[in-house]
């Protein structure tokens, strides 16, 4: 397939192909696209002193609350990384779960581009609790320990599992007591309100949260994450860091725009909750196969499974998808805004038969 003439652009890929592997797989909603192209045209003010990203502030206000502050980037690992930074003293750590992002999947980004220290302490299920985050809460008046000043919590956690409102502020209450501040990686936050029913501020800026990086890309835009800081008082200088660390977007609208089409109306909540869904049923269809055991609770958009070595990897001949644990055959599956109840329904028929091979 090519372009309307006048471009040598052509199509590479069959836009059939559906995968399991990562919501990141997916498209750009067709919502966002038409966004992206209404900022087009024109000139604007570059890096930030836009109109769309002027706008972009109120949008998040009205999620947030009032003292909330948006700063886009580009990606989850450069949100994270300018939130960390700004938290933290050169002589500062953060506490995480073992199997926090910042620790397994952002190449030691938070080690080797801010210098920072990860306390790590083991989960069952990917959450930290105040009894987990005292195994590290300790030696802030000892100079040979960094010091543990911040703590970081993801929702929905890498494992799939979701905070109440209760447990996010209690680890809040619990870090601010400790002199700690709290930041809350967000890739799939919105899938995290989807699935608990509440509003974005109830289990953040309400519950004590002081800066959140807040995803996209996971759920339908083409790129752009935002630092969301959401304790001005004690989270600075966000915009030194963030050009310091390669996250200044020069033509932030394109940016600014994609969330505003995000969040102005219920685009959020439709692709997040869809998302969902579909991993609720495709949990549902595998349940019924016999040799398959789900081994996570399944409250955002991802599953985790158990099953024959040798049937995951005929699988990935059909459907992209990753090994979670090597070790021990668990598999991830996630669904997409974009998945459909077909897509669903043949991946757990492809699956059903390869398990009867």
């Amino acid at each position: 397939m090519t372009f309307p003439a006048g471009t040598d652009a052509v199509v590479h890929h069959d836009a059939t192909v559906r995968g399991f592997a990562s919501d990141n797989y997916a498209g750009v909603h067709p919502e966002v696209l038409a966004a992206i192209a209404l900022a087009n045209g024109g000139h604007q003010i570059a890096y930030g002193e836009d109109q769309y990203t002027e706008h972009l502030q109120s949008v998040f206000k009205r999620h947030f609350g009032d003292r909330a502050e948006a700063y886009p980037v580009f990606n989850g690992t450069g949100a994270n990384v300018v939130s960390l930074q700004a938290l933290l003293p050169r002589w500062g750590a953060v506490i995480a779960a073992q199997s926090a992002h910042i620790n397994v999947d952002e190449c030691g980004a938070p080690e080797k581009v801010a210098g920072i220290k990860l306390h790590l302490v083991a989960t069952p299920d990917g959450k930290l609790t105040p009894e987990l985050i005292d195994q590290q809460a300790y030696g802030w008046d000892d100079e040979h320990r960094a010091a543990p000043l911040a703590v970081s919590l993801t929702q929905s956690t890498e494992l799939g599992t979701l905070y109440t409102v209760d447990e996010v502020k209690a680890i809040c209450d619990h870090a601010h007591e400790r002199g700690m501040l709290v930041h809350m990686d967000g890739a799939r936050l919105a899938n995290a309100a989807a699935s608990l029913g509440r509003p974005f501020r109830e289990f953040t800026t309400d519950a004590g949260v002081d800066v959140v990086s807040f995803g996209g890309t996971k759920n339908g835009l083409l790129f752009g994450e935002v630092v969301l800081v959401l304790n001005p008082e004690r989270v600075r200088n966000i915009k030194y860091l963030r050009k310091m660390s390669m996250q200044l977007a020069s033509k932030m609208r394109f940016v600014s725009v994609q969330f505003e089409a995000l969040l102005t109306g219920d685009l959020w909540l439709r692709n997040a909750g869809h998302a969902n869904a579909m991993a609720k049923r495709l949990e549902t269809a595998v349940r019924g196969i016999e040799g398959i055991t789900v081994v996570r609770p399944v409250q955002a958009n991802a599953v985790f499974a158990v099953l024959p070595r040798e049937v995951s990897e005929r699988l990935q001949k059909r459907y992209r998808f990753y090994f979670w644990n090597e070790q021990t055959g668990e598999v991830r599956w996630m669904a997409s805004y974009d998945t459909t109840e077909a897509d669903i329904d043949a991946f757990a028929a492809a699956i059903a038969e390869e398990m009867a091979r």
